[in-house]
């Protein structure tokens, strides 16, 4: 059973730690992250961002796979569902496709228009049980089609939108989606910090966490921070894998060509493996630790799952 992400995330800033939110795109995505995260014993946040869902055909498609999924692979851990960076029409059609978390993206708004859509959804989700992520200042770089300059967000318009009732923040500190250039400035804590004394107990999601240095993770999240979206780490794996497997004739080995074997998960060896070379224990280690060692642990699988086909 799907459930919103508010609990999960008071949890994670009370102990100082991040859930992380994987973005999926199919159903290998989706079965990758749901396995590693039941073997981690850990929360986790599925991420669909709406070029994603209309990929997938459609939202109620995406919650009718990962219900689905979910029972036919006995997953226990606690598991959101969440639109990522909707507009407000997206945010209604998730509401009704059963979604349990959604996020409204209103940063390319004038902070009043921000406001009064947030504070319109805040009461829908407040009805369906769901939880809600707003956004203030925009995040760098593109996503399925949602484009930002890249900012540091006002720390008293994040007031503003946290005091409406959301459940959670996202805060333009630097961070961009996509890869990283190389005079990347980095995080901008002055900004963080500023944010976190106005919102309080407010978990802040940190976006784009795709080649952020480890070090600026563990301050975002002494800052604040309870949830890490991850995407692109995820896309370069999965497309570096897709080449090797088939650069290296593997498709033209006997029945290479079918795409169970092209797209298959990782089998029950090289799950082995992995457990074996990321010493898999029933208890997480450090909190802090988590949402990276958590990361690490889905990128390998994608690596694994492609280099174990035969």
């Amino acid at each position: 059973m799907l459930v919103n992400a508010t609990e999960m995330l008071k949890k994670a800033k009370a102990g100082h730690y991040a859930v992380g939110q994987f973005n999926i795109n199919n159903l290998e995505w989706t079965k990758a992250i749901l396995l590693t995260a039941q073997e981690l014993n850990s929360p986790v946040i599925l991420g669909v961002s709406e070029g994603a869902g209309k990929y997938m055909t459609g939202y109620k498609t995406v919650v009718g796979m990962v219900n689905g999924m979910m029972e036919e692979l006995n997953i226990t851990v606690p598991v959101a569902l969440h639109l990522d960076h909707g507009s407000y029409e997206g945010c209604l059609k998730c509401v009704e496709a059963g979604f349990s978390s959604i996020m409204f993206d209103g940063s390319h708004y004038p902070i009043e228009e921000n406001v009064a859509k947030t504070k319109e959804l805040v009461k829908i989700v407040a009805e369906h049980g769901m939880s809600l992520e707003a956004e203030v200042g925009s995040i760098g770089g593109e996503e399925d089609g949602v484009v930002g300059m890249g900012e540091c967000a006002d720390p008293q318009e994040c007031k503003m939108i946290a005091d409406l009732g959301i459940d959670f923040l996202a805060a333009g500190i630097g961070n961009i989606h996509g890869k990283y250039p190389a005079n990347w400035k980095g995080l901008s804590f002055e900004t963080l910090d500023a944010i976190q004394k106005l919102t309080g107990e407010m978990p802040l999601v940190l976006h784009g966490g795709t080649g952020i240095p480890a070090d600026m993770i563990k301050k975002a999240i002494d800052l604040g921070v309870s949830k890490i979206n991850v995407n692109t780490e995820c896309q370069l794996s999965f497309a570096a894998a897709t080449r090797k497997y088939i650069e290296e004739g593997k498709d033209q080995q006997g029945k290479g060509y079918d795409p169970r074997k092209l797209l298959h998960l990782a089998s029950k060896q090289s799950k082995l493996l992995l457990r074996k070379k990321w010493n898999y224990s029933d208890q997480l280690t450090k909190p802090d630790d988590n949402l990276i060692s958590k990361k690490s642990r889905i990128l390998v699988m994608w690596d694994f799952f492609m280099d174990s086909k035969t």
